[in-house]
């Protein structure tokens, strides 16, 4: 079965250059396209397509209203694109994501042409990759689970140093969620590695601090990891610890596909903290984190995983599960509720470092 792809731009050039991108794969069919969201809401009801590809200045309604609408009336996943979401408009891009946006794609600042290769391959990856993702209502998602999941940590005996978090696809949400609950006072510098568009990082760090009670902050080679900071890699380069335990950046080769790579950053924290170390992988496509996730396992660290109900793509936890590398598998609202219970619980044993 083809992807069923419905467009939804008010230039009508835009329409023909989408439609003809998107229909040089046989795997996509675009289904409608049409100028107002108010016309795609109508279309919506009525024959739900699989992808959802928007603009986001229209008239009477924008992309963000739409988006809002879409996600709660009926789910699908949506793909932004438009010259309104360049690196220098985070602060839209992020609000976008909030509302139920899967993914961004910037229009071309010159224009979009269907002879534009590098535009041609982004786009047709993008909505393969939304075609498989998991999306939810809104007014749904800040709910939790009506299953009872224990959030009971057992078997510690010794009191975690680090935690070190990776994710990919429905990441910022994953992380907006589970950083916002950890209080002013956590005991641990957080590291979190995000797989993200060159150019945003620095709006990820700045809309999730919104929210969030810790600082947080690109962490800056030779400094040591700090108790009730969370750190972000720089933008392509791989975030490591040195033998002393301080921030190293490296340009090494890309690690299953990504610099920065989670499992880079969770190989390093393994290597370092050990047994005290807790590694947290959340939603994501493909595997990177899976072998650093392992390693964590194997030094007697802590290994949590997002669930599939509430990830958006359960690639990455998937990976890591199979590998029998994670210990716990979460709903993404527990998994902070889980940790606390562990730093509250677990009997301190003072580290020989």
């Amino acid at each position: 079965m083809p992807i069923r792809v419905l467009l939804v731009d008010d230039s009508p050039i835009a329409l023909t250059v989408l439609r003809r991108i998107l229909q040089q794969s046989p795997e996509i069919q675009v289904v409608g396209t049409v100028q107002t969201a108010t016309e795609a809401l109508a279309l919506i009801s009525k024959q739900p397509p699989d992808v959802i590809c928007t603009d986001f200045f229209m008239p009477n309604m924008d992309g963000l209203e739409f988006t809002t609408r879409v996600m709660a009336q009926c789910p699908r996943p949506i793909l932004v694109i438009s010259a309104s979401v360049q690196d220098e408009d985070t602060h839209r891009i992020f609000q976008l994501l909030e509302a139920g946006a899967v993914d961004i794609l910037p229009k071309p600042r010159a224009g979009i042409e269907a002879s534009d290769q590098l535009l041609q391959r982004a786009l047709v990856e993008k909505v393969r990759v939304l075609a498989g993702v998991r999306v939810f209502k809104r007014t749904a998602r800040k709910k939790s689970p009506a299953r009872k999941t224990s959030t009971a940590l057992l078997g510690l005996t010794h009191r975690p140093k680090i935690v070190a978090i990776g994710a990919s696809t429905g990441g910022p949400i994953a992380l907006q969620t589970l950083l916002s609950q950890l209080p002013a006072d956590f005991p641990l510098p957080v590291i979190c590695v995000q797989h993200i568009s060159l150019g945003f990082l620095q709006g990820l760090i700045d809309w999730l601090s919104a929210s969030c009670k810790l600082p947080i902050q690109i962490a800056a080679e030779g400094d040591r990891p700090q108790p009730g900071q969370i750190y972000f890699p720089p933008e392509r380069q791989h975030l490591v610890l040195d033998h002393r335990g301080r921030f190293a950046h490296s340009l090494a080769s890309p690690v299953e596909g990504h610099r920065p790579s989670v499992t880079a950053t969770f190989t390093a924290v393994a290597q370092f903290y050990g047994r005290k170390s807790v590694g947290i992988l959340l939603t994501g496509m493909g595997r990177d984190g899976a072998d650093g996730m392992q390693e964590i396992a194997a030094a007697g660290g802590l290994t949590i995983a997002q669930d599939e109900a509430t990830s958006v793509v359960f690639g990455m936890p998937k990976e890591a599960i199979a590998l029998g590398a994670v210990q716990q598998v979460l709903p993404i609202s527990k998994i902070a509720p889980a940790l606390l219970d562990a730093l509250r619980t677990t009997l301190y044993v003072p580290s020989a470092r």
